[in-house]
């Protein structure tokens, strides 16, 4: 096989093959198969916003303009707390959508130019994107730990002490968690 030089390119080598080069180049475009994440990532991410606000608009006209309603403070709160589930849960598919995407396709320069974002969108590697991701679905854990507290029937004492000693542990873990990553 013959070396071609390949004329405009600028920082690659001059004896890089052709066939070397096009298979580099084709190769360098199979990243754009992660488009297919950022964009359902997008869209579950909007159904899931739509989904906690359609729970919290039943919850609250359910008890605010039923005749009957027999949903109580308890109640309301649960599912709000649910809702709240569902915008984090939302929220991680953001971050994975804006950090794939800025890791393997652009940077997002209308969002840099637009506004103060740059925390969100400070993606720099792979190592980056899941810490973000795990700070947010830790969150995702706790608010699904309070949900199911709050519907939980205590029968002893015992079983206050463990819910106490729980929420304890989540607390050390969660100054940790912020102290570390």
């Amino acid at each position: 096989m013959t070396n071609t030089k390949i004329p405009g390119r600028t920082g690659e080598p001059q004896d890089q093959h052709l066939v070397e080069h096009i298979f580099e180049k084709g190769l360098w475009s199979v990243r754009y198969i992660v488009i297919l994440g950022v964009i359902f990532g997008a869209i579950s991410a909007i159904a899931l916003f739509i989904a906690g606000s359609l729970e919290i608009y039943n919850t609250l006209s359910e008890f605010l303009f039923a005749a009957e309603s027999h949903i109580g403070h308890e109640e309301i709160l649960i599912a709000i707390i649910g809702a709240i589930d569902f915008y984090l849960i939302a929220l991680v598919l953001l971050i994975f959508s804006f950090g794939i995407y800025e890791l393997f396709i652009s940077e997002l320069d209308i969002a840099r130019t637009g506004g103060d974002f740059g925390s969100i969108l400070e993606v720099t590697n792979l190592d980056d994107l899941k810490n973000k991701i795990v700070k947010v679905i830790i969150m995702v854990l706790i608010v699904s730990f309070f949900q199911r507290i709050l519907s939980m029937t205590f029968t002893t004492s015992l079983d206050m002490l463990w819910m106490a000693i729980s929420i304890c542990v989540i607390c050390v873990g969660v100054y940790f968690l912020g102290r570390h990553i």
